[in-house]
């Protein structure tokens, strides 16, 4: 189907003769004699012309004043101009209002087909960035947090009634893997920032050295191996949306400078000698209780209030439990959809099994559950040998990570039942008895430093002896 070209012009020959040119070249020129004929054509038909060629002084007045109209109802379209008494105040209005060019009357033909050609191209281009944030935006819309309990609903309550403002910041809190990270893409790209970049990450994933460097940026020379000018995610997250994970392990001094960026709206790069302006939404999300680390003094107190003015709790699997009747289909289909499968009948068993256990990790688990027996099951049904759930069900309190010892080995299963982060303090509290809760010894023993060691100490609450 060939792309529309929207032709204003009050000089009846030369409007045919130049729909008659672009008809030849695969246009399917439209014209339009007057302001108020382009109006009709735009605002009551719909016509949405990929590249406009506008004539600029009409009988029914300046053609600038209908881009501003069709500008402030959000449609889209490349805008040409031609005029034979252009001047600088009038080209400059143009290009301020989004103007392709501007070009003074006559226009040679060829010039004009190219300048055409490449408003096209620009206007396809920003077609499809519109159509990925449409897409986005369905994606990610406030029903993509599956679930028919009432927990699920007064989470998609409360993000229908966020997405409406131009909050600032957010806190999110819940336990790991129960879709924080769904939560707040839900509200960026729904959100009045879309259009914005989302920028994601994990205060956990990276040392303390590096941090403030990933946050603020650098200058050239700043520190050792900085080797040029590096723009931090703050900066980069411009316009748009900073999402911090794992808020609550960020070290104290970050925290102070973090919120002197959230509240002066400015981040000054480490090494640099101005601060730089930026406009950024804030969300932050952690699975810990931020409460009871400001009152042990493990977090600041005016970050953590500046944050939680508006603040979403995620509620677990386990307190949503029928939710798993919603989210197995959707798993299944996803997965079938990657994997080539054809699953399609979830035996009774398997809905009693998934049914009555507790899912410490939450929908994540869940999820990898699901993908485990898609990709293993030999036909359309759901495997229910493939489950390896534990012992964790509803019937009894949620036992710890079960873990066998033997000498200098330290066993834990690989079903599922236990998350990374579970291994990883079991690891650490094992490794601790049997060094009497010495860091130093622990650290040797382990292969890594004090400094990382006392981290993980701190992020998992845990005892020493020093």
């Amino acid at each position: 189907m060939p792309d529309t070209l929207l032709v204003i012009e009050d000089e009846r020959l030369l409007g045919t003769e130049l729909c008659d040119e672009f008809d030849s070249s695969g246009w399917d020129s439209v014209l339009a004699a007057d302001l108020a004929a382009a109006e009709r054509l735009l605002f009551e038909r719909n016509l949405e012309p990929l590249v406009v060629l506008s004539d600029m002084n009409l009988p029914d007045g300046n053609a600038m004043d209908l881009l501003e109209k069709v500008r402030a109802r959000g449609l889209s379209g490349e805008w040409i101009f031609l005029t034979a008494y252009g001047g600088v105040p009038e080209s400059v209005r143009a290009l301020k209002l989004g103007a392709f060019d501007f070009l003074e009357k006559p226009c040679d033909q060829g010039r004009l087909q190219i300048v055409v050609a490449g408003a096209a191209r620009s206007a396809r281009a920003q077609r499809r960035l519109r159509d990925e944030e449409r897409m986005r935006g369905n994606r990610y819309s406030p029903a993509a947090f599956v679930g028919h309990s009432r927990a699920a609903q007064e989470v998609r309550e409360m993000l229908t009634r966020l997405i409406r403002v131009p909050f600032s910041a957010l806190l999110i809190t819940g336990e790991t893997g129960t879709g924080k990270g769904l939560t707040a893409r839900i509200l960026h790209h729904a959100g009045p920032r879309a259009s914005g970049p989302l920028v994601e990450i994990n205060c956990a994933a990276l040392p303390r050295e590096l941090m403030e460097a990933e946050l603020f940026g650098h200058e050239a020379g700043a520190f050792t191996g900085a080797k040029g000018r590096r723009r931090g995610l703050i900066e980069q997250a411009n316009g748009g949306t900073l999402f911090l994970d794992e808020l609550g392990d960020l070290e104290l001094e970050l925290q102070a400078k973090l919120l002197k960026a959230i509240e002066d709206r400015r981040v000054r790069r480490v090494g640099a000698e101005r601060e730089i302006e930026v406009d950024v939404q804030v969300i932050a999300a952690t699975n810990q209780n931020l409460e009871a680390r400001v009152a042990n003094g493990g977090f600041r107190a005016d970050l953590y209030h500046r944050l939680a003015v508006f603040r979403l709790i995620v509620p677990p699997l386990r307190k949503r439990r029928e939710d798993v009747e919603e989210l197995v289909p959707q798993f299944i289909n996803e997965f079938n959809a990657r994997s080539g499968q054809r699953v399609e009948t979830v035996p009774p068993a398997v809905w009693r099994r998934l049914g009555g256990y507790d899912w410490p990790g939450n929908v994540r688990e869940l999820r990898n559950v699901v993908e485990r027996c898609v990709l293993l099951a030999d036909g359309p049904v759901f495997p229910e040998r493939w489950l390896h759930l534990g012992s964790r069900s509803s019937t009894g309190n949620v036992a710890s990570p079960a873990a066998h010892d033997d000498g200098d080995l330290i066993c834990l299963p690989l079903d599922g039942s236990v998350t990374l982060d579970e291994m990883e303090c079991k690891i650490l509290t094992e490794t601790l008895l049997r060094n009497s809760d010495n860091v130093s010894l622990t650290a040797r023993v382990l292969g890594t430093t004090r400094e990382k060691l006392r981290y993980r100490v701190q992020k998992y609450g845990l005892k020493t002896s020093d």
